[in-house]
């Protein structure tokens, strides 16, 4: 069969373009055609390689395109991708030409829709909730009367007139604003960083350090206030070691640096009124403890003078006491003197009534008494001898009986054990080696006294000892193991033990 050859024909006008050229200038135009879009769509398989990058694709109903976010723009997204998630994404379309697709590589990424940022706000919360930064037990209380007040918020807002004209109202105090941004991409770092700036003022340095501090905003959306539920934000409020008022929107909005804070204000306003207390008011308590002072010092006076009059009424005229005791100390005085004499006299007939016993008569009296004690004495201890004797004679026949029996049972003793350690011999004896020697066995040792329990132990050369019943002989082995057991030998027959030729021998 020819070979076919293509049909000859009119040159064409086409240009050629290698794969390279025409993948370069397919890229030139799709990027000059869309510079930079904002493409909304869900998020769908996401994957993080270890370059650091991170690969999605954005889909709707309808088509899917993929998405490219490089690993330095991936940190100041602020939101984690996820499977799912509905989102803004702002960057420039590209094409890759080593799969011959387009793709957007994104700058900057937001939530779509107030679901997506209240499921966003909810996961956030319950994370910073389990860390404990939400606790109730690191609640702070706030200063009465705090000398300086830190404010952070816009200088340009109506947030801080209000809260200066408040404080003004109630209690003029000193106050530092430290200017921020409250709604954009920089005003969660602004709010962060002014918050951890007060805390670093020195207590005594040039610029005072507040007592407490109030982070205001006024009112907004969602998206407006989504600042303050930044995770910086949170930290930094719940790192602050000055008391914080957070005082964000109005009353029905809520942040997470609400949950962060020492307390929580429904507006500015509300947040310079917890921050001092109303002067008048302070002046007007004082005022009022004063008078209730004075009045209640004017009472304890008056009591106390009722009470020394009513004690003095009761205590009576000290003259006519003293008389009367001088009275009653006269009278003793005579009654004692009349006593002692009364005393005396008696006592005096007393003794002339006592009759005094003659010494002789004594000491006689006390040598019959003793001569009896002694031979009451002495008839005792006769008594006690005999009873003393009587006991030892008795001891001494138990003792007897006694020894008599302890050496009846010594022999009975003696005899048994004789017994038992002869027993024991013949015991011993009978499971001694040397009885199976006598019975025909013998004892096979090696040079250094130890038995030899099989043939593999020696070797030829080696040399042993053999006992048998009566006696030892040094024996020296000539052959080695062999490793199979030697047939027994067999006996000689005795001349006329039995029939010669092929006959039966004798059974006996």
């Amino acid at each position: 069969m020819d070979n076919l050859e293509p049909p000859s024909g009119p040159p064409s006008n086409v240009p050629e373009f290698s794969v390279s050229e025409l993948s370069s200038a397919l890229k030139r135009q799709l990027e000059g055609a869309f510079p930079r879009v904002r493409v909304r769509g869900e998020i769908s398989q996401p994957s993080f390689p270890r370059s650091g990058h991170c690969y999605f694709r954005l889909k709707d109903e309808n088509a899917v395109i993929d998405a490219v976010c490089w690993k330095t723009t991936l940190p100041r997204l602020g939101i984690k991708v996820e499977e799912g998630m509905e989102v803004i994404a702002t960057g420039k379309i590209t094409t890759y030409a080593g799969s011959s697709r387009y793709q957007i590589i994104i700058d900057r990424l937001e939530l779509a829709g107030e679901g997506a940022l209240l499921k966003l706000l909810e996961d956030r919360r319950k994370k910073l909730a389990a860390e404990g930064l939400f606790d109730l037990d690191r609640k702070r209380p706030l200063p009465f009367l705090p000398e300086v007040i830190g404010v952070v918020t816009s200088p340009s807002g109506a947030v801080i007139r209000d809260i200066l004209h408040r404080l003004s109202d109630r209690f003029p105090r000193r106050v530092l604003v430290w200017p921020v941004s409250v709604q954009g991409e920089r005003a969660a770092g602004e709010v962060a960083a002014a918050i951890a700036g007060f805390n670093r003022l020195p207590e005594d340095g040039p610029v005072p350090r507040p007592q407490v501090l109030i982070v205001a905003r006024g009112g907004g959306s969602l998206e407006d206030l989504w600042a303050f539920n930044e995770e910086v934000v949170v930290r930094a409020a719940a790192a602050s070691t000055i008391p914080l008022i957070s005082a964000v929107g109005h009353e029905t909005d809520t942040t997470l640096i609400d949950f962060a804070s020492d307390r929580r204000a429904p507006t500015p306003t509300a947040a310079a009124e917890m921050a001092v207390p109303v002067r008048a008011d302070l002046v007007a308590e004082v005022l009022d403890y004063g008078q209730r002072t004075m009045a209640c010092l004017n009472r304890a006076l008056r009591e106390a003078a009722t009470e020394l009059a009513g004690l003095a009424r009761g205590l009576g005229d000290p003259r006519r006491l003293i008389e009367e005791r001088q009275q009653r100390l006269d009278v003793s005085g005579e009654r004692l003197a009349l006593a002692t004499r009364a005393l005396v006299e008696r006592r005096g007939h007393e003794l002339e009534r006592a009759r005094l016993t003659s010494p002789i008569a004594v000491i006689n009296a006390k040598e019959q008494l003793l001569a009896s004690e002694g031979r009451a004495l002495d008839g005792a201890m006769r008594h006690f001898k005999a009873d003393a004797l009587q006991k030892y004679a008795r001891a001494f026949d138990r003792l007897e009986q006694f020894g008599e029996r302890l050496k009846r049972h010594s022999d009975d003793l003696m005899l048994h054990g004789q017994r038992q350690v002869e027993q024991l011999g013949k015991l011993l004896e009978s499971y001694s080696f040397h009885s199976v020697l006598n019975r025909g066995f013998a004892l096979v040792r090696d040079q250094d006294g130890h038995p030899v329990l099989s043939a593999a132990d020696v070797q030829a050369g080696d040399a042993i000892g053999i006992e048998f019943g009566d006696g030892e002989v040094r024996a020296k082995v000539s052959d080695g193991t062999t490793g199979a057991r030697p047939a027994p030998a067999s006996r000689k027959r005795e001349p006329g033990s039995g029939s010669s030729g092929g006959n039966q021998g004798s059974l006996l």
